[in-house]
C-alpha cells in the first residue's frame, strides 16, 4: 500500500522511539517535525532527514496526511482539534485528553470531519498481550472472574529531570500509567460499566532528585495515589493500584493479572510489547510459560501503522479514539468516585477491540 505521510508535532524525548519506528514499517513515512522550539524541530530534522516546520504549517501542509501529537497532555485536545480541522487523521500519545468531555468533542470532530483519530498505548498490539488475549480466547482459563493491575513507585521526581507534568493537570499516575493497565484490560475483558475509586494526595509538594535542577520543589496538583474497582459488562471485575508514594513493596510493581474460574493468567508488563504470558490452573505444580503466538515486539509506532492501516484499507481500527475516550472515562470515574462516595457508570461501549493477525505489522489488506 502506499505509505500514510505523517508529521510529528512534539519534538521532546518520546519522539526519539516514533522517528526510529518509522524504519520498522512500511505503512507509514515520517516527513516532517514541530516544535514550539523551533531549534529543536530542526536538530531533529537534521537527525533524521525530514523537514522542519512550524506548528501552523506542518498542520496546513497538503503533503501531510496525518499527525503524530507528542506535546504535553494538557494540550493534547486543542492540537488533536487543530490538525482535525486541519484536515489531518491524528494519532496522539497518551492521554487522550485531561477531561471526557474534551476526549468526546475530539472524536466527535474527526466523525464530522470523516477522519480518523487513535491514541496510545499501542503496546497491547505487541505480542505478549496479543498472546494473553489468545488464551483468554481459547477458554483456557474458564470465564473470566476478576484482575489486578498495579503499579507503584516513589515518583517520578527521582529520576525525570522535568518531572512537572506528571504532577500537573492530565497526570498523576493513574492518568500517567493508568492507560496502559486499562487499556489492556478492555482489550483482554470487554467494556467497562461502571468504576468505584479513592485517591489521595500526601503532599503539596515535591522535591526534584534528578540533574540539572536537584533540590527544587514543584507543585502538586492532582492526586498520587490512586486505587479503583472497576466492573465490566461480562461480569469480571479488576482491582486497580496506581501511585507515586510508594517507597518500597513486598509486592511486584508491575502486578498485573487476570482470575478465571478454571486458571489464572499472569500478564506481560503492559508498558512493552513483549514479555512472559503464564497460566497455572488448580492442580497445577508450577507456572506454565504460553509460548507467543504473535511476532509484534519491536516497540513504539504500531499504533501509527494501525491507523495507516485503517485509512489505507478494510482493517479495524484497533488504537481508537473511541477506545481512548473509555479509558479516560473509567480513569476519570476513579477520581469522580473518590470526591462523591458513590460508584459512577460508565456510558461509553467501545466493544473489545479485534485481536489482531500473528504476523503483524506483515499484513495484507
Amino acid at each position: 500500500m502506499e505509505p500514510l505521510s505523517v508529521g510529528l508535532v512534539g519534538c521532546g524525548n518520546i519522539s526519539e522511539r516514533y522517528l526510529t519506528a518509522d524504519e520498522t514499517f512500511d505503512a507509514f513515512d515520517l516527513v516532517a517535525c514541530a516544535d514550539l522550539d523551533e531549534d529543536l524541530a530542526r536538530a531533529t530534522a537534521d537527525e533524521h532527514g525530514i523537514e522542519a516546520l512550524p506548528v501552523d504549517e506542518l498542520l496546513a501542509d497538503e503533503s501531510v496526511e496525518a499527525v503524530v501529537n507528542l506535546t504535553p497532555p494538557h494540550a493534547h485536545a486543542q492540537v488533536i482539534t487543530d490538525a482535525l480541522e486541519a484536515g489531518n487523521h491524528v494519532y496522539t500519545e497518551k492521554p487522550f485528553a485531561t477531561t471526557v468531555e474534551d476526549a468526546e468533542d475530539v472524536v466527535a470532530t474527526a466523525a464530522a470531519e470523516n477522519l480518523l483519530v487513535g491514541s496510545a498505548p499501542d503496546t497491547f498490539l505487541g505480542a505478549g498481550l496479543q498472546t494473553a488475549r489468545r488464551v483468554i480466547d481459547e477458554g483456557r482459563i474458564g470465564e473470566p472472574v476478576g484482575a489486578t493491575a498495579h503499579w507503584t513507585s516513589p515518583g517520578h521526581e527521582r529520576w525525570h529531570p522535568n518531572p512537572d507534568l506528571y504532577y500537573q493537570e492530565g497526570g498523576g499516575p493513574l492518568f500517567d500509567m493508568g492507560p496502559y493497565y486499562v487499556t489492556a484490560l478492555v482489550f483482554l475483558l470487554g467494556s467497562a460499566t461502571r468504576v468505584a475509586g479513592s485517591v489521595s494526595r500526601p503532599h503539596d509538594t515535591r522535591t526534584i532528585g534528578s540533574e540539572p535542577r536537584a533540590g527544587e520543589e514543584i507543585d502538586v496538583e492532582v492526586p498520587t495515589h490512586e486505587a479503583g474497582i472497576v466492573d465490566f459488562a461480562d461480569g469480571a471485575t479488576a482491582n486497580l493500584l496506581m501511585s507515586f508514594d510508594v517507597e518500597a513493596s513486598t509486592l511486584p510493581s508491575p502486578a498485573f493479572e487476570i482470575y478465571g474460574t478454571e486458571a489464572t493468567l499472569a500478564l506481560p508488563d503492559p508498558n512493552h510489547f513483549e514479555g512472559p504470558v503464564r497460566i497455572r490452573s488448580d492442580g497445577d505444580d508450577e507456572w506454565e510459560t504460553v509460548p507467543l503466538t504473535h511476532d509484534y515486539t519491536a516497540g513504539r509506532g504500531a499504533g501509527v501503522a494501525d491507523l495507516a492501516y485503517a485509512v489505507r484499507g478494510d482493517w479495524d481500527h484497533r488504537t481508537s479514539g473511541d477506545l481512548a475516550s473509555h479509558v479516560l472515562e473509567i480513569m476519570s470515574a476513579v477520581r469522580w468516585s473518590s470526591t462523591e462516595s458513590a460508584f459512577q457508570r460508565v456510558d461509553s461501549d467501545p466493544g473489545r477491540p479485534a485481536p489482531l493477525p500473528a504476523s503483524f505489522p506483515d499484513v495484507d489488506l
